[in-house]
């Protein structure tokens, strides 16, 4: 080797060293099984700060999330296994997955009473992203593990380990499972109980992985028969944890993947000039996956649709079937909720970038917008319109005064309720002071 080299082999230790400011062994290892126990303070603990998530998590409050999270004591029987499994411990092993087991039956318990008592039902945004894991999930279980039990090895504490707890978030996804389990919906309790069991496993691994590097002494038996039965049940133990994890990981890449593929391909290839996509759904399985889409305004064509169909293939979608939902005659499948958010969205990010549109003043007569698709989308019952920019003139006075008159003929019956909800909507859709509303 030559002397360039060693420098650089030199530095490297040198710089990544680990060894340097580690802690006294036997004293890492009691502190990490003291904290596997689950009883007395840390059960008390584990409640309260159960209870401060799950109001974050109602109320949509990060930083009340974010407290309950630095509170929490979760991290200690997961790192407990992962310290077990290092230095061949079976009897750790057992009391980590007892405690990390009560710790989780406790969690959901608890968080289930609070949201079957709680008035406030609607699932938060803070709640909703905990039901539908991604690759960056694993990514951040995995190096928060890591940085975690680097921290948990030192002389001096930091204050990483507040900022690992923050990071991984193990207490959200398990309110957000008594949230599924009060409120009656089975995909937010598995989708949140499968971001815990990845979290839980990757800092497992995590912490794992630090311990071997470190060269812990490892547990010693009486005999050598001894050895080799703890160490094939821990082997098996480690098996039946980190075969799902894999496959898991494996799904979460997989369906990562296709939904930014299912994203390029509608960002790139659906810009046409009388049709909109109003809501997107990403759907992926074992066989493929299927993307489904709404549209409005003028329908594609079936050639357009065959020949978009055909370009899949060029996104590595090849086995992605295409479901496109158009035409409002299609009434049953079509989320028209759906079609007026994205619509009211859509018109009001257009009125920040373009000032094609002013206020009418007396004298000063404006035109106005093509706005048939909304209404249409708004209102399927319309049938014709007219919206023009009109003068009135007093008959009694000189005053003359400048306002929108919009003449509309329904095939319903229009309530008068609805009309002044017409009016209304006119009045922010083309920011005018005055709209009148006249049903034929």
């Amino acid at each position: 080797m030559s002397k360039g080299l060693r420098t650089i082999k030199y530095f490297l230790q040198e710089r990544f060293n680990l060894n340097e400011d580690k802690a006294d062994e036997q004293r890492i290892v009691a502190e990490i099984t003291r904290n596997v126990h689950f009883k007395g303070t840390n059960l008390w603990t584990l409640i309260f700060a159960i209870f401060i998530a799950s109001i974050g998590l109602n109320v949509n409050s990060t930083a009340v999330i974010i407290g309950a999270m630095l509170i929490s004591p979760l991290m200690g029987p997961i790192m407990g296994i992962g310290l077990a499994i290092a230095i061949n411990d079976f009897d750790l092993l057992k009391k980590g997955i007892k405690n990390l087991a009560i710790a989780v039956i406790i969690s959901v318990a608890t968080s289930s009473i609070y949201f079957s008592v709680t008035p406030l039902h609607d699932a938060s945004s803070e709640l909703l992203a905990r039901t539908n894991p991604s690759i960056w999930d694993v990514f951040i279980a995995l190096l928060g593990g890591l940085a975690g039990i680097v921290a948990g090895t030192r002389r001096e504490k930091s204050n990483v380990i507040p900022g690992v707890a923050i990071a991984t978030a193990l207490m959200p996804p398990l309110c957000t499972a008594g949230f599924g389990i009060a409120t009656g919906k089975l995909y937010y309790f598995l989708g949140a109980a499968y971001l815990f069991f990845i979290n839980s496993v990757f800092i497992c691994l995590a912490t794992f992985l630090i311990v071997k590097h470190l060269k812990f002494r490892k547990k010693e038996f009486a005999t050598a028969e001894t050895e080799k039965r703890v160490s094939r049940y821990i082997l098996l133990a480690v098996i039946l944890t980190l075969l799902p994890s894999v496959y898991l990981g494996y799904r979460i890449v997989q369906r990562s993947i296709f939904e930014n593929n299912a994203n390029k391909f509608v960002q790139t290839e659906f810009h046409f000039t009388k049709t909109q996509v109003v809501t997107h759904t990403y759907k992926y399985n074992n066989k493929g996956g299927e993307i489904d889409l709404l549209l409005v305004g003028q329908p594609l064509d079936q050639a357009i649709i065959d020949s978009l169909q055909k370009r899949l293939s060029l996104y590595h979608l090849s086995n992605t079937a295409l479901n496109i939902r158009q035409g409002l005659d299609a009434k049953q499948q079509i989320d028209l909720s759906a079609i007026k958010a994205s619509v009211l969205e859509e018109v009001f990010a257009a009125e920040l970038v373009s000032d094609t549109l002013k206020r009418p003043t007396p004298g000063n007569i404006t035109e106005v917008p093509d706005i048939s698709l909304e209404l249409k989308a708004l209102y399927p019952s319309l049938i014709h319109y007219t919206l023009e920019s009109s003068v009135f003139t007093r008959l009694d006075s000189i005053k003359r005064d400048t306002l929108f008159l919009f003449v509309g003929r329904f095939s319903d019956r229009v309530k008068n309720s609805e009309r002044n909800k017409i009016s209304r909507w006119l009045k922010e859709r083309i920011q005018a002071d005055s709209v009148k509303v006249v049903i034929e």
